[in-house]
């Protein structure tokens, strides 16, 4: 059965020698993306278009036309590809339209080698884009899966190339599209079409007599239009685009021994991902139930409103026609466009169903092999911590979800070192679980959960590689601080009053311009005695108690420049208390990463935008686990005289 893909959804596919059918309704340009397992494409010996045709694995087309047949061997891609990308792009200079919204929607579909297909996908909605990733083809835990993309580019191939991580993507495109040019330049036009009364024949060949300009062995195929989509327009004959001396006719499958059973969904396996170290294939892993949830998701969503929309529109035709106002024939059509939205909506939830159950099936199998930087506070791998000699790739910084499975948590794993600050919101105004408890329990959770941060980011660096700085300038967080005071893993006290705020601020702004002008100078091995290179943590809490307009310039200064040089902020605070200083302290707050002490729905994921509810890190109540770890850390850096 063909499954008919919407925007996000994704199939598994059977075999891995495959054919890519495009139909258009005017020419386009066909080629492929080879990428690692984060999208990114090396470079542009990893593109096939029509200036370079063939890669390992991938054959598309040299011309820019209208149907298109795309070779793939999944089989004999290299290793490191584990996502080719279907890109389709119109042709500039060619005389047709110049976006995708003037002209009939692409269709794509993904067959087998004697044609039967396995998915398909129509390309709707698409606008000013001239350019757009159709399709994607990509490797989960040792399988292929395809997915339908469906991402347009109102910058066209320059800005699509772009978006891969490719270099210099304006003379790639520029080299693409002149490929093109030239290729139609030498293409042949269609004979025109025969005429009654027409008698001229071609003189036959005598019989036996093979083709000069064709191999005996085979014989052009003439063009397959897929039998749904689009259909493509225009006069006069097909155009043979065939290479005089190019195998065209399909080769035959591969043989077996004996059929082999059917196969159920691949049992996961923790770490089945790539990467050098198993904490890099965690990474990659996790990353990976984090795209596919989101983009299952977004499919299940993308089909469920297609069927409302599709059942308003079938029930406004009915209204419109007064024979159906009388008589029962009104009650039928609107009974029969029901269940036919029903239908539609039971088969998205089915689908999203079985893709939900083996995520869940995954992270059963991932979770508890996860190590202690990326491990919940209540997993057992904490009773077996050790202080690392190594910093790892990444933190685990809370638990992300959608409704449609709240139950399924992924990880939020933030690379180490953090490219920036974070903020822990502890206002009540901007969520709506915060809003219903009481304005100081806000805030003490706000500093449980900075605290909390701030003990994972000393466990997972090296002795004395991390050194945590605190502002209290009130005195207001004692207690929320205390398991830090008490374990002696600060560098001093918190800082308390206008005089502390401003001898810690001082202190750190110093550190960054010696560091940074050392850098320049390209002798970092000269900094002046004393100087800590270690990584920096400044946690501030209630602010801006206690901060003038210098301590406020200092502030934005480390967030700004801080990270580049090791020195990093971990802001608790409520936005509105520091509405006094209008939008000064606007590029603070945007530099800055902010969670909550609280379930909230505020971050967005990077695939489809969903808005993911974030989850804290929550340490087990009456757990003594931050305690433990905490007098860890601090008998290490004792014991290195730090």
């Amino acid at each position: 059965m063909t499954a008919e893909l919407v925007r996000g959804q994704n199939h598994p596919l059977p075999d891995t020698r495959l054919e890519i059918r495009v139909s258009a309704g005017d020419p386009v340009v066909a080629g492929t993306t080879l990428g690692d397992e984060r999208g990114r494409v090396a470079g542009a010996e990893c593109i096939a278009h029509p200036g370079s045709p063939s890669l390992p694995g991938i054959e598309v087309s040299r011309q820019a036309a209208a149907d298109h047949r795309l070779a793939v061997d999944l089989e004999a891609l290299p290793e490191t590809v584990h996502r080719v990308c279907v890109l389709l792009a119109l042709p500039v200079g060619a005389g047709g339209p110049s976006r995708f919204g003037a002209a009939a929607a692409p269709f794509v579909a993904v067959t087998t080698l004697d044609g039967t297909r396995i998915a398909e996908y129509t390309l709707t909605g698409l606008d000013s884009e001239s350019a757009v990733v159709a399709l994607e083809l990509y490797r989960r835990q040792g399988a292929w899966k395809v997915r339908a993309v469906g991402q347009g580019y109102e910058g066209g191939l320059a800005a699509m190339l772009r978006d891969q991580g490719l270099e210099n993507p304006g003379e790639l495109a520029a080299t693409i599209l002149d490929a093109v040019v030239r290729g139609m330049a030498r293409s042949v036009s269609a004979p025109p079409p025969r005429v009654p009364g027409d008698e001229r024949v071609r003189r036959a060949a005598p019989a036996g007599a093979a083709d000069p300009a064709v191999p005996a062995a085979t014989s052009p195929a003439p063009p397959v239009a897929p039998a749904a989509g689009p259909t493509p327009h225009g006069g006069g004959g097909p155009i043979d685009y065939t290479h005089p001396g190019r195998r065209t006719t399909t080769p035959p499958p591969r043989r077996t021994p004996e059929p082999e059973p059917p196969q159920g969904p691949p049992v996961p396996v923790a770490g089945d991902a790539s990467g050098w170290s198993m904490d890099e294939r965690l990474y990659n892993q996790v990353w990976g139930m984090f795209e596919d949830l989101a983009r299952s998701t977004a499919a299940y969503r993308s089909a469920r409103d297609f069927a409302e929309s599709r059942l308003d529109q079938e029930i406004d035709r009915a209204l419109a026609d007064p024979r159906g106002r009388v008589g029962g024939s009104g009650d039928a059509a609107r009974a029969a466009a029901r269940a036919r939205c029903d239908e539609l909506t039971t088969r998205a939830r089915e689908a999203l169903d079985r893709d939900l159950t083996q995520l869940a099936a995954e992270s059963d199998v991932v979770e508890p092999a996860l190590p202690p930087a990326f491990a919940r506070w209540d997993s057992p791998v904490w009773q077996a911590y050790r202080v690392p000699m190594e910093i790892p790739m990444a933190l685990r910084l809370g638990d992300l979800h959608l409704p449609e499975l709240p139950a399924l948590r992924v990880p939020m794993l933030l690379r180490l070192p953090l490219e920036r600050g974070l903020w822990v919101d502890s206002g009540r105004n901007r969520s709506a679980a915060a809003a219903l408890l009481d304005e100081a329990e806000v805030r003490r959770l706000a500093l449980d959960t900075a605290v909390a941060h701030t003990a994972r980011l000393l466990a997972v660096h090296p002795a004395g590689e991390f050194t945590v700085h605190v502002i209290d300038a009130a005195g207001a967080g004692a207690a929320s601080l205390a398991p830090l005071v008490e374990a002696g893993v600060t560098a001093a006290p918190p800082a308390a009053g206008a005089a502390g705020v401003s001898a810690v601020l001082a202190r750190l702004t110093e550190r960054v311009d010696l560091v940074q002008m050392a850098l320049r100078a390209g002798a970092s091995d000269a900094l002046p005695p004393g100087v800590d290179t270690s990584e920096q943590l400044l946690i501030v809490h209630d602010f801006p108690h206690g901060f003038d307009d210098r301590a406020v310039t200092q502030l934005r200064y480390l967030a700004d420049e801080g990270p580049r040089v090791g020195v990093h902020l971990l802001m608790v605070a409520d936005r509105e208390d520091a509405s006094a200083y209008g939008p000064l302290l606007d590029p603070l707050w945007r530099a800055l990463l902010r969670v909550t002490p609280v379930a909230d729905d505020h971050l967005a994921d990077p695939w489809v935008g969903h808005a993911w509810t974030y989850e804290p890190p929550r340490v087990p109540a009456g757990s003594r686990v931050l305690g433990q770890v905490l007098a860890q850390v601090a008998d290490a850096r004792r014991l290195h005289g730090h």
